[in-house]
């Protein structure tokens, strides 16, 4: 990989501007202090707003300057680009409903248009930047948009995205008006990273029923490329929070922080005594209330732990411009202040709270000193506080409590996982917690420990760039196969020199957009054309060979010079000649069959069953996508449990289930066709799993072509059904 292009809302340091002076300073959050390391260390340049309103041209060459000492390039944004495409359009709209607070989502043209207008300023910013081949590495939930900008403009960059915050569930992303628009956004992406598995699917899926697009595992097929989905769980630097706690943990006690020195007289007031650590940005998502309570019913359910353990709260604040905030604000103040005022004493008090962020040190000083960290969000992206406590925890003693929520919790299993909505069961892991033993609390964070030190955030980093790199090379290796200049002027070449040509061609897909309505898919004046001008060539056999019934085809093309074979190769139409079929039998199969059929098409809204001479086809196009794969999967289990003994096969095209007697398909139909005539130029074009068949058959020599990026047994594709007119067309200018 060469040079790395880092592109997120935020920088790893901002611009503060105090008395007329520009100073840089370390930027909160994952994102930034996770990745800073990794960016410090590479050939790479960090894109970003800067966090000020530069006023004047002077002001924005003193902030480029400052920010160049850091390898990062700015991106100036107004004031109020900046309030309604970050408070609002990623902060009231993206932010709640991907964290499934629907009842927080405003949906606002205002909004969105300021989030487009910021997407194409890093657009701009990005490419006036990029040298040929440049790696672009997408962060986050505020530039979902950037990826297709970027491809459009510039498809010779790698890019790369990663969301660091949960996707949600098709049901809930349905909801967004922009839906389509974003989907179609962080497609422009080669590769698309998410926290765990569960985020990914949900993506996937809503790629599938919003766009259409087919999905072969983790490969998503476009029109014209590929897009990888892939999990990368991210970590944290590991070695900064373990070599830190060593430190802290090894200064004499009159030389430590007075914060560490009062942690210490609190956990030596009283033999035994515990502290549980709870450590988050103050957000609705993170569900700071009903932790309290979940406290709270532990202190009534368990009196003998009064004075016993306390849990110290750092909520570090967040938008405090915002109303929801600053109502969070205040109902964790007051929930706080009526534990406090319960359960509290003289000498102690249940809840330690701090509404404030504190320096590393610090940080570390908690970490290291908790006996128990409780972190239990509603729902979030990952959750790097779990790690950055485990790394802290170099006696190897404590004891995380762990929302199922989080991302963390797939990787973290000997974490207590809770339910943050279930107060009993958070207060109930609290006792264990405070009851396991020390083997057993060793045991655990060991194991832990070994599995995030292993994948840390520079191994996060460069997972996803080596996979990035990976998916350039599969691209690189499936264009070589695409239909280039040079094979097309081999294609040409071999064309006027054959004396005896014959042209295969699909229909639906291949020379016809696919509509599953057949009026809809009717020929249009070129595809006559097309046949037209290639029936002129008498040295030429045109040959339409599809799925579709012989009477549809018999309609469309009666009258043209083209051999017409349908339903797979069942009906064959010669020139001037009538239908011919094959001789079976097809009525006492279809008896029994047809009624497994109707009961999926009765538990499958949207599907419908089609009967052709020899074949019986469940379609599911118009069903819900993930039932209609769902069912399509039964379908073929209970169907195959009658085929025993018959001699009946079943065939899977797109979305269609087909039952159908064997021996017919449209490469014994190809090759049946070409046994009796030595043809010099052979040419087959299809689109779909059943054209398969006939490019297996087709003797080596053929020129076979996909249409469409998903894997073939063909030697070359196009892109689409254009792009085989297209083709035609040239063929037929070579005389």
């Amino acid at each position: 990989m060469d040079r790395l292009i880092i592109a997120s809302n935020r920088l790893p340091v901002s611009i503060q501007k105090s008395d007329e002076k520009l100073t840089v300073t370390p930027s909160a959050g994952g994102l930034a202090t996770g990745l800073k390391s990794y960016h410090k260390n590479n050939n790479s340049i960090w894109i970003g707003w800067p966090g000020i309103d530069a006023e004047s041209e002077d002001e924005k060459n003193a902030v480029s300057e400052l920010l160049s000492k850091e390898q990062c390039l700015p991106v100036f944004l107004e004031k109020e680009l900046v309030e309604n495409f970050y408070d609002g359009f990623s902060n009231a709209t993206l932010w709640p409903l991907f964290h499934y607070f629907t009842e927080y989502t405003e949906f606002k043209e205002r909004y969105w248009l300021a989030y487009n207008k910021v997407n194409e300023l890093f657009a701009q910013t990005i490419i006036e930047n990029a040298q040929e081949g440049d790696t672009v590495w997408v962060h986050d939930y505020q530039l979902l948009l950037l990826p297709n900008l970027l491809k459009a403009q510039r498809p010779d960059l790698n890019i790369g995205f990663f969301l660091h915050i949960p996707f949600p569930s098709y049901e809930v992303f349905r909801i967004l008006p922009w839906r389509e628009e974003i989907l179609k956004g962080l497609l422009g992406a080669d590769l698309i990273g998410f926290h765990t598995y569960d985020y990914a699917r949900h993506f996937i899926s809503s790629v599938k029923r919003l766009l259409g697009y087919d999905v072969d595992f983790n490969t998503i097929a476009l029109e014209n490329r590929q897009v990888f989905i892939d999990v990368f769980p991210m970590g944290i630097d590991y070695e900064k929070f373990e070599s830190k706690a060593l430190e802290v943990q090894s200064k004499p006690i009159q030389e430590r922080s007075k914060m560490h020195q009062d942690i210490d007289r609190f956990l030596m007031g009283m033999p035994d005594r515990k502290l549980i650590l709870s450590i988050d940005r103050l957000d609705y998502t993170k569900g700071i209330p009903e932790r309290i309570k979940a406290f709270k019913h532990f202190l009534t359910k368990h009196p003998e732990y009064k004075e016993k353990v306390s849990l110290l709260m750092l909520t570090v604040p967040s938008r405090v411009d915002v109303e929801q905030y600053q109502n969070l604000r205040s109902e964790v103040e007051e929930l706080v202040g009526s534990v406090n005022g319960k359960f509290g004493s003289l000498n102690w008090n249940p809840i330690i709270y701090f509404y404030r962020s504190l320096p590393f040190e610090n940080l570390i000083e908690l970490y290291s000193s908790s006996d128990i960290a409780l972190l239990t969000p509603l729902r979030d992206g990952m959750n790097l506080v779990a790690k950055e406590y485990l790394a802290s925890k170099t006696n190897h003693k404590g004891v995380l409590i762990l929302s199922e929520m989080a991302g963390a919790t797939k990787e973290l299993g000997e974490a207590i996982s809770v339910n943050p909505n279930n107060i009993q069961d958070v207060s109930d892991a609290i006792y264990k917690a405070l009851t396991m033993s020390v083997e057993e609390q060793s045991k655990g964070v060991t194991t832990m420990q070994k599995r995030i030190k292993r994948y840390d955030v520079h191994k996060w980093a460069s997972e996803f760039t080596n996979a990035l790199t990976n998916s350039q090379k599969k691209i690189a290796e499936h264009q070589a196969r695409k239909v280039s200049a040079k094979h097309l002027e081999q294609i040409k070449n071999d064309f006027i020199k054959a004396k005896q040509k014959v042209l295969f061609l699909d229909y639906d897909g291949t020379l016809q957009r696919f509509y599953g309505n057949p009026e809809d898919a009717k020929p249009d004046k070129e595809i006559y054309d097309l046949i037209d001008a290639l029936s002129l060539n008498k040295s030429t056999e045109l040959v339409i060979i599809s799925g579709r019934d012989k009477n549809t085809l018999h309609k469309w093309f009666d009258g043209k010079q083209v051999t017409l074979i349908a339903e797979h190769g069942a009906w064959i139409k010669h020139v001037n000649k009538d239908w011919k079929g094959r001789n079976k039998n097809q009525v006492k199969w279809k008896d029994n069959i047809r009624p497994i059929l109707e009961s999926y098409v009765d538990r499958t809204p949207g599907s419908l069953i089609e009967e052709k001479t020899y074949s019986l086809v469940w379609h599911y196009r118009k069903a819900d996508i993930e039932l209609g794969i769902l069912r399509a999967l039964e379908l073929k289990t209970d169907v195959s449990n009658f085929l025993l003994n018959q001699e009946l096969e079943i065939l899977e095209g797109s979305k269609v289930i087909e039952v159908k007697e064997t021996g017919i398909n449209k490469g014994t139909a190809a090759s049946e066709y070409i046994k009796d005539t030595d043809y010099d130029f052979i040419m087959a074009i299809g689109d779909d799993w059943t054209d398969e068949y006939l490019f297996r058959e087709l003797p080596e020599t053929a020129f076979t072509i996909k249409v469409g990026t998903n894997k073939s047994d063909a030697k070359y594709y196009v892109d689409n059904y254009l792009e085989v007119r297209s083709l035609l067309k040239k063929l037929i200018n070579t005389k």
